[in-house]
């Protein structure tokens, strides 16, 4: 992802391919991109270009001459020239994940060109806004955007004391690695600056960030030290925020347009310059923001608050508790319910003693039964037989 030294670079390479060079006729937009129309038409106009942190600032700027090609005589040229179209107008793009500019022969324009300003030239060539992940944003009549800070590379002075000043701020309460990316404090710092920057001092990256930044509120130099012994301190012995200027001009002053896998050749000079981002042999985890943070492991990374954690980890821990407290309960519910419950000896032993007088009593009755019967079987038969024998 395009960060400050590479949006610095960009206006840059803009300046400088549009040095000389006269644009004329429409500002084109693709059919695909959701960005908002650019309604500004020129017969000749010319480009320039400033960043800020992570902002770029293009300025179309018609030519004087102009004014003597439109219609109409004395003070209507002079309102057309001053309504609307004919003013310089002021784009701000934000890059997102893989915005960058080129500038090619307009018969041969780059696929993802978002944005296309045509030169007056022939053959004309033209200055394209490519994002083939379509992330970037551009506005019109854009400013720069009032909730970022100062730049960190063209701004320090500012940017150190806007840090220093609003240390009370709830952002220094998340972890340092979170807090170099807010762009109201940082405003250039992206994710392998950050990683570079903390490795340097070796910083571990989910200290507080105001743990981290409040020693530098009392830091003083001697007066008595010359400028030129200041300057050698700094650089052997840089602060946190001063990393934040110097790193990002080191990449600057390496030139050409950064990592990109269009640029092999600035792209082997950049790996070859990191030290920690996508570093073999490096850590690497998610911060609460879901980025992944480069860092070199000196002593025991602290355990993140529950609040950095995913919910599908959350629900994890609530269920895993909850069954170790069911499977507790269980075995503590059984251990009673056994406790409460006999022998199985003695249960049988109680239930054949229980059971004996009621199974003695029905088999005297029955035996007491039979001997009735035969008793009066006897008795019926014995004047039968008499009968018999008087006939």
């Amino acid at each position: 992802m395009p960060e400050g030294p590479e949006l610095h670079l960009a206006s840059c390479y803009i300046n400088t391919v549009c040095a000389g060079l006269i644009f004329s006729g429409k500002v084109e937009k693709s059919e695909v991109s959701k960005n908002p129309e650019v309604l500004f038409e020129s017969d000749a106009y010319v480009i320039s270009a400033t960043s800020r942190g992570k902002e770029i600032k293009l300025t179309l700027t018609p030519l004087k001459e102009e004014k003597n090609t439109l219609p109409g005589r004395g003070r209507d040229r002079e309102e057309l020239s001053q309504n609307g179209l004919q003013q310089p107008m002021d784009l701000v793009f934000r890059f997102g994940m893989s915005g960058s500019f080129k500038f090619t022969s307009a018969a041969e324009l780059p696929k993802h060109a978002h944005l296309r300003f045509y030169t007056k030239e022939s053959p004309h060539r033209a200055l394209c806004f490519v994002d083939c992940r379509r992330f970037g944003r551009w506005e019109v009549h854009g400013t720069w955007q009032p909730d970022r800070g100062p730049c960190v590379m063209l701004e320090y002075e500012k940017f150190r004391e806007n840090v220093l000043r609003n240390l009370s701020d709830k952002a220094f309460n998340k972890p340092i690695c979170e807090a170099l990316l807010n762009q109201k404090f940082f405003n250039g710092i992206g994710n392998y600056l950050r990683a570079e920057i903390l490795y340097r001092l070796k910083i571990p990256p989910f200290e507080n960030a105001r743990t981290v930044l409040e020693a530098l509120q009392h830091r003083k130099q001697s007066p008595d030290l010359t400028l030129s012994k200041k300057v050698k301190l700094k650089q052997e012995n840089p602060d946190l925020l001063e990393l934040c200027h110097a790193v990002p001009m080191e990449v600057i002053h390496m030139g050409g347009m950064g990592y990109g896998p269009e640029h092999s050749d600035d792209a082997a000079a950049f790996e070859e310059w990191l030290q920690c981002y996508c570093v073999p042999g490096m850590r690497s985890l998610r911060d609460g923001n879901g980025r992944t943070i480069w860092f070199q492991v000196t002593k025991p990374v602290p355990k993140r608050s529950s609040k950095g954690s995913s919910s599908q980890e959350k629900v994890a821990k609530r269920s895993g508790r909850k069954k170790g407290k069911e499977l507790i309960q269980g075995a503590e519910n059984a251990k009673a319910h056994e406790a409460r419950k006999p022998n199985t000896r003695s249960r049988r032993k109680a239930s054949a003693s229980q059971a004996s007088p009621t199974n003695k009593a029905p088999a005297a009755d029955r035996k007491r039964q039979a001997s009735a019967r035969r008793s009066t079987g006897a008795v019926t038969a014995a004047p039968r037989s008499r009968r018999v024998k008087a006939e």
